[in-house]
């Protein structure tokens, strides 16, 4: 018999935009309290100051313009990405210890988490095999991205996680080759026609998550790189 999970994980929600040191030591030490059974899961909604961040995969040549924003090694995995007003961020603080310690379903997990919350505005966000993100088909061959992926996990709890662009100015991505993919723009609700707040999107977010997360991952080890298990 599938188990549900007994604790719902706390939403923590930020109104004004959080600078990113501030959001990653929060985040490492909600980590490690939530490691020591000292802290519930958490899910954290907000925005950060215009700024790009590179993952651990990230190509120096796709920061094409280094003095427009403020750069930042964020640790998780990926490439460069911008974050800013108008972008919500779901940083996902969950204990995959007691979630069936896969990895890879995990991130399927996210995936689906933002199809569904996308769906709730009438868009239809689409995976691409070999491209991490959620993708939005524009017709006539041309598709952008509206949404980004990139985690980190630590002794199984994991942090960072998933950003929708909601009104964001999406110029801004101009600084820099998003996610190293050349080829496809990016996107918003905005752009896409659907004006929504951020509060809109969070409570859609809270709406879905617990068909996606209300259940373990199944138990398959994976060996994910870069992240720290």
């Amino acid at each position: 018999m599938t188990r549900t999970l007994d604790t719902e994980p706390e939403w923590i929600f930020s109104d004004t935009p959080v600078a990113y040191p501030d959001a990653v030591r929060f985040m490492e030490d909600r980590v490690a309290a939530i490691h020591r059974n000292e802290a519930r899961e958490g899910i954290w909604l907000l925005e950060h100051p215009a700024i790009y961040t590179a993952g651990s995969s990230a190509d120096p040549t796709d920061l094409k313009d280094p003095e427009r924003f403020p750069v930042f090694q964020s640790g998780r995995g990926g490439q460069y990405t911008y974050h800013g007003p108008g972008q919500r961020i779901a940083y996902v603080m969950l204990n995959l210890g007691q979630r069936g310690r896969d990895v890879r379903a995990f991130v399927h997990a996210l995936e689906d988490w933002v199809i569904q919350t996308l769906w709730t505005f009438n868009i239809t966000g689409e995976r691409r095999e070999g491209r991490v993100g959620i993708w939005v088909d524009q017709g006539h061959g041309r598709e952008a991205k509206i949404a980004a992926i990139g985690v980190r996990l630590r002794k199984w709890v994991s942090y960072h996680g998933i950003s929708i662009n909601v009104d964001p100015e999406l110029d801004h991505f101009d600084g820099i080759v998003p996610c190293g993919i050349s080829q496809h723009g990016v996107t918003s609700l905005l752009d896409l026609g659907v004006t929504a707040t951020v509060t809109d999107l969070d409570n859609a977010l809270m709406e879905t998550f617990p068909a996606v997360f209300g259940k373990p991952f199944r138990s398959v080890m994976q060996e994910p790189d870069p992240f720290d298990i």
